[in-house]
């Protein structure tokens, strides 16, 4: 079919949706639901049999669905209605939540029902459900229901009707914490509902804040605090009492020079003027680093917050791999959400010097790609979460790469103001995909399915299965491997091969040249990236569509230049 994908951004679903319609043999292109009159044009320009819309903050026009049948991705079940669906399910603890394909209609999510599909409800943020159960959903209830299209059948429901009222927009009310009554349960239910927007707002010393990236905390002595105050700090995070105990605060939003600015809760902190928490032992506290030694296996996991690496945090992991060094195989987890995202847009937007911070979180990564690249055992990257721009470089500098099916890659660097890249990409790119190869991946800005990044050898295996299914699979590889006959041969090529090309042209040289060309885009004439980082940071609103997704327009081009 032909089909128009019509959101309010790429984001994760969006990608994920367009990679596997594409896979599917569909011929895609995508407009951002900008204003009513775009919509129009770019539905006139592609003559679509189908327009898809996996993310809209509002009602598409309708002479738009009159003329062209229009889906809609609602993440809630069948007779479920309103903006904020997945909000209220977590917030009032659901058992059982889903996806429902229906068909644009005056009243929103009123339409008839295509097709449905029903998940199980984990313990887990709003953010973390959508990227995993609400994605795996949606990419099954759409294929459904373009099935049920292409055989000319009926809708499953003729209007989605049959469970109950539509719910409102959740709002900072119904969000609202009350630290001297709220038991730590509830409170986290409120701030996972919330995550990653808006945010739950609260006050801390007079400052207004948005709470994220909440977390259970174990038994930690609390006497004579009250409920709300801050009992200390560990990696970043801040515990907070409760009535019942405590629970981790792991990052804040603030507002900076009238910018909302999402940032590890001490960091925050340190911006807002405020005196650091005590450190605590926080063996539980989110954003760390920590490593599992499982005989001559060495697990790393490091599950950082939209997998973004601070100065701080790659600093951390840096030195985990370093203290890792004698094992036989060492094992890179990342998180279940994300393996890695590169450097952290937000730390660096609040710094005083952003390009002087841009650079030392470029340094920092590439010190753990460099520390990876120069380990004397065997080292494994597993990418059990997606992985964009300098995070599926880093995971390059492994000596095995895998990725868990379902995981979307986004290997490049220019949509973030056309960066040109460090992490050692110029060594260890070319090594898996060829110079042309590795040039032609650079250029497309497109992201990749996981399956697809193994037929071209980005990645060597990929593995199905849940996140844990996932990295179970992944420790037992590293096992079989540390005990087999053939690793020592497999060491013995690796640093036969490592010599010779550090022979060839060595380690600092690529280094070096890439940091120079960085060096352009922190503080070159051309301000792309600053500019480019601010609107990601503050999610200004699109103003247009690339031409590498608005393929309509590209025909335009064409057509025009000939």
């Amino acid at each position: 079919m032909r089909i128009l994908l019509l959101s309010h951004a790429f984001n994760s679903l969006t990608q994920r949706l367009w990679l596997e319609l594409e896979a599917d043999g569909h011929d895609l292109s995508l407009e951002y639901d900008i204003n009513d009159a775009t919509t129009r044009k770019a539905v006139a320009m592609f003559a679509p049999d189908l327009i898809l819309a996996p993310f809209l903050k509002r009602a598409v026009p309708a002479d738009v669905w009159q003329a062209t049948r229009t889906l809609i991705v609602h993440p809630g079940p069948s007779g479920d209605k309103g903006p904020s669906a997945l909000d209220h399910a977590v917030q009032e603890g659901r058992g059982i939540w889903g996806v429902t394909v229906l068909e644009a209609r005056d009243e929103m999510d009123a339409g008839p029902v295509w097709a449905q599909h029903p998940f199980a409800m984990r313990a887990a943020t709003k953010s973390s459900l959508y990227r995993r159960e609400v994605t795996e959903a949606a990419v099954t209830a759409v294929r459904m229901a373009l099935a049920r299209i292409e055989e000319g059948l009926w809708p499953l429901q003729p209007a989605n009707t049959g469970r109950e009222d539509a719910k409102p927009p959740m709002t900072q009310a119904m969000r609202r914490i009350d630290w001297a009554r709220m038991t730590g349960a509830e409170i986290l239910a409120r701030i996972r509902a919330a995550d990653g927007q808006p945010g739950v707002r609260d006050e801390i010393c007079g400052h207004e804040v948005w709470l994220h990236d909440a977390h259970e905390a174990g038994a930690t002595p609390l006497a004579r605090l009250t409920p709300g105050d801050i009992a200390g700090q560990a990696n970043e995070a801040i515990l907070r009492r409760t009535v019942d105990g405590a629970i981790w605060i792991g990052h804040l939003t603030i507002r900076l020079d009238g910018r909302r600015l999402k940032l590890p809760a001490t960091r925050a902190l340190e911006v807002l003027g405020l005196d650091a928490p005590p450190e605590i032992a926080g063996p539980d506290a989110p954003n760390g680093v920590r490593t599992e030694r499982l005989g001559p296996v060495a697990v790393i996991r490091f599950p950082f917050l939209n997998g973004a690496m601070s100065v701080t945090r790659s600093r951390k992991l840096a030195e985990a791999i370093r203290e890792a060094g004698d094992a036989r195989v060492i094992l890179l987890t990342g998180g279940p959400e994300f393996w890695c995202n590169g450097i952290d847009l937000a730390t660096i937007e609040a710094a005083h010097s952003p390009g002087e911070e841009s650079l030392a979180a470029i340094e920092a990564i590439d010190d753990v790609c460099l520390a990876l690249l120069e380990t004397s055992g065997w080292t494994m990257a597993a990418m059990a979460g997606n992985a964009g721009a300098g995070g599926v470089f880093m995971a390059l500098a492994a000596d095995e790469v895998a990725a868990r099916r379902g995981v979307v890659l986004n290997p490049h660097y220019k949509n973030m103001g056309n960066l040109y890249g460090s992490e050692y990409w110029t060594y260890t790119l070319p090594r898996r995909l060829g110079p042309e190869g590795a040039a032609a991946l650079m250029d497309t800005r497109m992201p990749l399915l996981a399956r697809q990044a193994a037929k071209t050898g980005l990645v060597d295996r990929v593995i199905g299965g849940s996140p844990g299914d996932f990295e179970a699979a992944m420790i037992e590889r590293a096992a079989a491997l540390a005990a087999g006959p053939e690793l020592d041969a497999m060491i013995g090529a690796k640093h036969a091969r490592r010599a010779a090309d550090q022979a060839a042209r060595p380690l600092s040289d690529y280094r070096a040249e890439e940091l120079r060309r960085m060096r352009l885009n922190f503080f070159g004439f051309d301000t792309s990236y600053h500019v480019a980082r601010l609107n990601f940071i503050t999610a200004v609103p699109k103003s247009r569509t690339p031409l590498h997704l608005a393929r309509h327009r590209q025909v335009r081009r064409v057509a025009a230049a000939e």
